[in-house]
């Protein structure tokens, strides 16, 4: 099978809700490749602490490309720490212009508690509105989900909670099968 005509590896919604000074980011754990799950407990957020600096990531895209970013995205946080936007925007310079770095197909969302920020292959560090942030095949349903509970007396987890439950019933790459971590605004 041609390189153009193997099937791409689809799936993943991650979101990020920031609200009442607290930051969640949940993942789904479906990774397809075509029309098949591949698995269904894949864990696409993770908690990194360089130098003692929590940083919570979630990522979509391929899994080997998003590691390598969060390899990245440590040794930034490392050179510059307490500075997840500087060390964000660092990381876009070099996927940009990298040539290697260029080529990975993936995309983050990071948060320190305070910030919340969208990091993209284009170079772009994106502070998303309203305060939510969705990446991902079902990340359009699950963002619009968390905007329409946003003025509702639930948390940010129930807020996440719930707008990935119905990304999971929309979006056939996403499953219920959820990865959650809270990070306080310090």
């Amino acid at each position: 099978m041609a390189k153009d005509q193997f099937p791409g590896w689809h799936g993943t919604t991650i979101i990020g809700v920031k609200k009442g000074g607290t930051v969640v980011v949940a993942g789904d754990g479906q990774v397809s490749l075509g029309q098949t799950v591949i698995k269904g407990t894949a864990r696409k957020v993770r908690r990194l602490s360089p130098g003692g600096f929590d940083v919570v990531a979630g990522f979509a895209g391929s899994t080997a490309d998003a590691f390598t970013l969060l390899e990245r995205l440590e040794a930034k946080l490392e050179a510059h720490p307490g500075q997840l936007q500087r060390a964000s925007v660092e990381l876009a310079k070099d996927w940009r212009t990298d040539k290697y770095l260029q080529k990975l197909e993936a995309m983050l969302i990071v948060t320190d508690g305070s910030d919340l920020l969208v990091i993209t292959g284009a170079g772009d560090v994106l502070e998303p509105e309203h305060d939510i942030a969705a990446i991902g095949s079902g990340g359009n349903f699950a963002l619009a989900a968390a905007r329409g509970m946003m003025d509702t007396d639930r948390n940010a987890e129930e807020v996440a909670r719930a707008a990935m439950a119905i990304a999971a019933e929309i979006c056939v790459y996403t499953n219920g099968n959820l990865t959650v971590e809270e990070i306080k605004a310090h």
